[in-house]
Formats: C-alpha cells, structure tokens, sequence
C-alpha cells in the first residue's frame, strides 16, 4: 500500500546519485582520452579559422598563400578590426587585370590626343577643317582624316588626275608623259603606249579612235612638211594660198596600220608611214597630250622596240587582259 507523503516533508536525492556513471576506461587511459578531445577541438578550430582568411582572401582577389604565409594570416585573422583595415586597404591599392588594360588604353589614348594636338601637321590641320564645308574635299580623303600620310597620299592622287582645282571634271593625269625612241623605222615599227592602269572598254575606245583619225588623216596626205604655206605666214593681213604650188608638191600618203591591242597596262600598233613626213608624228603627240590630261592618262610614249614590259606574243585572250581597237 503506497503512503502518500506530504510536501515539506519531501527530501531531494542525495548528489552522488545524480552524477553520472564513472567512465569504464582503465585509469590510465583517461589522460589520453581527455588530451584527444582537447586536439580534436583544437584542430577543427584551426581549419575553420583558415577556411575563414581563405574566403576572405578570395573576396578580394588575392592568391591563396601556403606555408609560413597561412600562419602570418591566420594570425592577422584573430584579429576582426585590424582584418576590416587589411581589407580595405587591399581594396583600394590592389588592380585586377581589367584595370590595368583600361589604363593602358587610356594611356595610349591620351598619347594620342597629345601627339595630334602637338605633332600634327599644319596642312593636316587646314584640310581636316575644310573637309567641315566641303563635302567634294571630303570624299577625296575619305577615313584618311586623322593619318597625315594617307592624306597626303590621297590629295597626291588626286593632283595627278586633275590638277589642282579640285573642281575641274577631268578623268586623266596633269603629268607630262615621257617620249623616247628605240631604233625606229617609219615604214615598220610598233608604237607603244603605257597606261596607269589596264585600260576600260571606254579608254580603248578613246585611244583607239585618235589613231583611227590619225590614220585617215595620214592617209588623205595630211602629213606633206614641203607644202605649209601659212605655218609661218601672219594671219593679220589676209594671206594669199597657191593651189598651184600645193598640187605641185610630192604627195604624202600614210601607208598601212594595224589594230591597236592591249595588254595588262600596254597598247601598241604597229604603222607604216609611207611617204608621210615626220610631222605625223608631231601631230600624233599633240593628240595624244590633250587626251592624256582631259581623258586618259598616258604615262609614256615609245616609238620602236619589239616587246615592252610584260607583253606576251600571240596573247590574245580576253580572260588574261587583251583587248583590241579595230581600225
């Protein structure tokens, strides 16, 4: 039958038996068993302290250091106040790679602009500012604005096809072609021709069409230097002709010509000048300077020789750059 005892007089067990168990370990190994938990605590403090200084090393960009270095920051990492000034002071003097390449190119920027402001060329400076009002000037030098060799590349070639008043229409060279001879024969020889460039259907044409007319000329007897009666005769007082004496005179006749080919840069055609005096010539060279400068640009003029330049005999296909006139 179980008693039901009052409060107050309700006594707590006695302290030895809340305590708990006594270890079942031999004595002599309890020393050991506190000293490898006391390790344990030690060591996983340590790694969680390096992962720590290893994540903040990351969050500012820099490279995880090993050995003695590890030791040096896990010391400064004890430390949270002197870490915050660590850190900021990383922040603030440290570059990463894209800083440093924004800086070379602000560098070079900035070099740039010095040079062109100190170093650019007087002449460059005044075209850059007409190219401003003149759209024509413009076009000339086109994304050459900015590099004063090009520039003046672009103006150099622009001089040689028509002149120095950018505004006249021409389309051929104001420079003088050269004239030369080699060993030539008036009754059989070629006449060699050199473009600046391979010639269009349209510049044969052109070409073509002048020894065409030169021919013709030559042919009717144009070319007579013992019949000038008024070469030299003053235009001023009405002067008399003589039909006698001009029907007097030896005739003149331009004999035979070829058709005029093209190769690559080069024409030639061959003539034959028969009777016709060395005026022909004179003529001819007087049609071809005004064509040269208006409309065609010639570089020069050879009178004789077999082969000139790159010119292949018997070449005549259109696909390699031949081209012909039919007289």
């Amino acid at each position: 039958m179980l008693t039901h005892h009052p409060l107050h007089l309700y006594r707590p067990p006695p302290l030895h038996l809340l305590r708990p168990p006594p270890s079942k370990l031999p004595l002599h190994l309890h020393h050991h068993h506190h000293y490898y938990r006391a390790h344990t605590i030690t060591t996983t403090s340590t790694s969680t302290t390096t992962a720590i200084a290893a994540t903040r090393r990351r969050k500012r960009g820099a490279t995880p250091s090993t050995g003695a270095e590890e030791e040096e920051d896990d010391d400064d990492d004890d430390d949270v106040g002197g870490n915050e000034v660590d850190l900021g002071r990383a922040k603030g003097s440290g570059t990463t790679a894209r800083g440093r390449r924004l800086l070379k190119v602000r560098e070079e920027r900035r070099r740039r602009e010095y040079d062109r402001i100190h170093n650019y060329p007087t002449w460059a400076k005044i075209l850059e500012n007409a190219c401003k009002d003149d759209m024509e000037l413009r076009a000339v030098l086109g994304d050459s604005i900015g590099n004063p060799e090009l520039m003046r590349k672009r103006v150099e070639e622009r001089v040689r096809k028509r002149g120095r008043d950018f505004s006249k229409s021409k389309s051929g060279s104001v420079l003088a072609f050269k004239v030369s001879f080699r060993d030539f024969n008036p009754l059989d020889s070629f006449i060699w021709f050199e473009l600046y460039g391979a010639p269009s259907d349209r510049d044969v044409d052109l070409l073509g069409s002048v020894i065409q007319s030169w021919y013709v000329m030559g042919r009717l007897g144009a070319f007579n230097s013992s019949n000038l009666q008024l070469a030299n005769s003053s235009m001023d007082y009405n002067p008399s002709y003589d039909s006698d004496k001009a029907s007097g005179q030896m005739p003149s006749s331009f004999h035979d010509i070829s058709d005029v080919e093209f190769q690559d840069n080069w024409g030639r055609v061959w003539v034959d000048l028969g009777t016709s005096d060395f005026l022909a010539v004179d003529v001819l060279l007087n049609c071809l300077t005004l064509l040269s400068s208006d409309y065609l640009g010639i570089q020069q003029v050879v009178f004789g020789g077999q082969r000139m330049g790159d010119w292949e005999e018997g070449m005549t296909n259109p696909e390699y750059g031949y081209k012909h006139f039919k007289i």
